[in-house]
């Protein structure tokens, strides 16, 4: 399970540092691509597996399921960590999650999340007013808290 908040900077050659925590969890090396809500998503080798042979499942003939794979799988990148636990984003994913100096690195349970801190503030902000409706929504999951 990935968790926790950590606040980072990016370095002048687009690299972040990965927290331990996580780089633990994720090995020694990853996949890297364009999330939701204007985020990265960064995913250990055997999550990305899974994640592709079910994406790769989604019927051909449906365009959402097309446009998803094609914007999903298009987008990614397998990372390397270096000595000092640094991961180089591409210039692509920098300019899509609109990364420049200062993020956000969140864990997400089976994933990692990174924001800029500006996103990151903005979405949290909203998600925070509306975290109630949100838990109840998911009650129709048999979730419970």
């Amino acid at each position: 399970m990935l968790m926790g908040e950590y606040k980072h900077n990016i370095d002048d050659k687009g690299r972040i540092i990965m927290p331990a925590k996580f780089r633990e969890k994720l090995g020694t090396a990853c996949v890297i691509t364009r999330g939701l809500d204007q985020c990265l998503f960064v995913y250990s080798g055997q999550e990305w597996e899974l994640l592709e042979r079910k994406l790769n499942n989604l019927p051909l003939m449906k365009s959402d399921a097309r446009a998803f794979t094609r914007f999903f799988f298009s987008g990614a990148a397998e990372c390397e960590w270096d000595k000092q636990g640094r991961a180089n984003l591409p210039a692509n994913l920098r300019e899509y999650a609109q990364l420049d100096k200062e993020c956000v690195v969140i864990g997400a349970g089976s994933r990692v999340e990174i924001w800029s801190r500006d996103n990151w503030d903005r979405y949290y902000k909203q998600s925070e007013e509306s975290f109630g409706d949100i838990a109840e929504k998911l009650s129709d999951f048999d979730i419970d808290f």
